[in-house]
């Protein structure tokens, strides 16, 4: 099937989605019958999404660049592509969606809630998911950190972390404060008298 008439098979079916009003429509591509969706969105199940980045899609190339720092690269360019044409902000944020939070909310729910707060039960979950957006968005060549990536960890904060207490900053106790002030102000005059001291000396010896 050639690149026109498939782009006009893809249009057809696009448009048969418009007027049947379906969530879906699973065209054929070639004779292999790989099926692909026209088109996704952040509503559906991931899952669904699950599948179309798993699927073998026809060889071509891609009208955008795409990354090779992991092996996957090409499949989550693949499913930007076929899923928004380009790798969009909102191709990564079901992407995020999908392979990152998701893994890191599975991750958390098998911690006791009263661990969340211990940086030493959820340091390793928490870097696996900032290295999870970074490498998402260099294979899309999206600039990390971006606003999605810290919507999605303000988003992460306030559901796992905004019970955990903090250490306030407080001042030191009074004795503490007086030492640390009292010392420069000593100091002073006897640099000087030591200055002083030199000086006259110098003096005298020439």
């Amino acid at each position: 099937m050639t690149e026109s008439s498939s782009s006009r098979f893809f249009s057809g079916c696009l448009m048969t989605l418009l007027i049947l009003g379906q969530t879906a429509v699973v065209c054929l591509i070639d004779e292999k019958v790989a099926a692909q969706p026209t088109t996704i969105t952040y509503s559906q199940s991931t899952e669904a999404m699950t599948e179309i980045i798993n699927a073998t899609y026809p060889e071509h190339t891609l009208p955008f660049d795409c990354g090779d720092n992991v092996p996957d690269c090409l499949d989550y360019c693949n499913f930007c592509n076929y899923a928004y044409d380009a790798p969009t902000m909102e191709c990564l944020q079901d992407l995020l969606r999908l392979l990152c939070i998701h893994n890191f909310e599975a991750s958390m729910g098998s911690h006791n809630s009263s661990d969340w707060c211990l940086w030493s039960k959820v340091s390793g979950v928490y870097s696996n998911l900032s290295h999870c957006t970074e490498m998402i968005s260099d294979c899309l060549h999206i600039p990390w950190p971006n606003s999605l990536v810290e919507q999605t960890f303000v988003g992460i904060h306030s559901q796992y972390f905004a019970d955990c207490p903090t250490e306030e900053l407080i001042d030191p106790p009074p004795g503490i404060v007086f030492a640390l002030v009292i010392t420069p102000i000593c100091l002073i005059p006897v640099m000087v008298s030591l200055v002083v001291l030199k000086t006259k000396n110098g003096d005298g010896s020439s």
